[in-house]
């Protein structure tokens, strides 16, 4: 299942040369699964073509000559009521100003007025126009009525100027998207806790000890519980990966920073979802300068690290769901066994990491869900999405 499968977009275009990004948008959010219907502004028009809507949507785009064709009479009030979000990216200063003071004089101006669905609006403006009064005016009248507005950020303008008025990234919209669509899903109201990433061990300034872990399974159940309408907390290691728009995001590298930063958020989850490949092991003494090489071969002692899923199992005001991941090479499912009881668990998800297609820094997985009740059900290869989506389905089964 695509993550916007069976959501319904009406996506508004003005007159900016951020129109650009607009064709961008519109392609991700169609990848994503919904149904995108374009409007274009005449001003729009200037800067691109309906067809190249309709290209990356595969949908019809419409403009404002439709509304005196045979459809006209109803056209604004059918993509209205039948969209599940009015996305206007990039929002002009004037199409603002039309939106404030409730004006309707082309058909993305009647479709927001027809419209029920959330208002999210992407502003996009040049040489000071975002900071002018009447600008802030119409923001904040807006913003009153419930509309959700993203941007602008501050770089180069097309004018040459530097400053605050260039439109949000596609990826980052469709994020603001996705949370949006995902509002109402069955994780509504519940609190989620996810871990993610490899921790790295410093044994000098310069060198650590890490492990292969992406991070990719666990930034995955962090976007899938915002699609299914979570509050997200993502505990992260160091990783190349971006953070889901909308998880509150923690940055940690080392084993004891994440037990620390879990603690402090594990009170009042739902779950918690312990993806991170934590390192067992640190370097007990780490050195303060550069180990150089003419000094010989060092000896690195070890000690242990916290069992952070122990201590929190065992903590009060503990998640009221626990869930481990067991990534083995070998004797999976009794060492998943073995995580499942030591731990105090209720799940834990096991994977093989020697299988190629399956496990660190790959896109696919291939697990095995076991529950302190002693179920096991064995998942096909899957994406780390869909992958994702089957835990925390499992996982809201078991916390009703």
């Amino acid at each position: 299942m695509l993550p916007l499968q069976s959501k319904r977009i009406v996506l508004g275009v003005t007159g900016s040369i951020a129109c650009y990004k607009a064709a961008d948008l519109a392609s991700k959010l169609t990848q994503l699964g919904a149904e995108v219907d374009v409007i274009l502004t005449g001003a729009a028009q200037h800067f691109i073509k309906p067809l190249t809507f309709q290209s990356v949507t595969g949908r019809r785009t419409y403009v404002d000559q439709d509304l005196w064709g045979p459809e006209g009479h109803v056209l604004h009030v059918k993509l209205g009521k039948d969209a599940d979000l009015l996305l206007i990216a990039p929002a002009t200063a004037n199409t603002l100003a039309k939106l404030a003071a409730g004006q309707a004089d082309n058909l993305l101006t009647l479709t927001a007025l027809a419209a029920t669905a959330p208002l999210m609006l992407a502003p996009a403006m040049d040489g000071g126009m975002y900071d002018h009064p009447a600008t802030q005016a119409s923001l904040d009248t807006l913003r009153a009525r419930g509309a959700q507005i993203h941007g602008p950020v501050s770089g180069h303008l097309a004018s040459g100027l530097s400053g605050v008025g260039r439109m949000l990234e596609p990826a980052e919209l469709a994020g603001h998207a996705r949370v949006a669509l995902g509002a109402s899903g069955p994780l509504a109201g519940r609190r989620v806790l996810v871990t993610a990433g490899g921790t790295q061990e410093p044994i000098d300034p310069v060198r650590v000890i890490a492990n292969r872990s992406s991070g990719k399974q666990g930034y995955a159940l962090a976007q899938a519980a915002l699609d299914m309408g979570a509050q997200v907390t993502l505990v992260s290691g160091p990783t190349a990966l971006t953070p889901p728009v909308g998880a509150e995001f923690v940055r940690v590298q080392t084993a004891v920073e994440m037990r620390n930063a879990v603690l402090a958020h594990a009170a009042g989850a739902d779950m918690l979802l312990m993806a991170a490949a934590v390192a067992d092991f640190r370097p007990s003494n780490a050195a303060n300068k550069k180990i150089k090489r003419a000094e010989g071969v060092p000896t690195v002692e070890l000690a242990a690290n916290p069992d952070i899923l122990k201590e929190v199992s065992q903590q009060a005001g503990k998640p009221r769901l626990l869930v481990g991941f067991a990534a083995e090479s070998n004797d999976l499912l009794a060492n998943a066994q073995g995580k499942l009881a030591s731990k105090g668990l209720d799940m834990i998800v096991a994977n093989d990491v020697s299988a190629q297609d399956a496990g660190f820094e790959v896109d696919t997985n291939r697990v095995i869900l076991l529950t302190k009740d002693g179920a096991q059900e064995e998942l096909p290869l899957l994406s780390k999405y869909e992958v994702a989506r089957k835990v925390l389905e499992k996982a809201l089964s078991l916390l009703k």
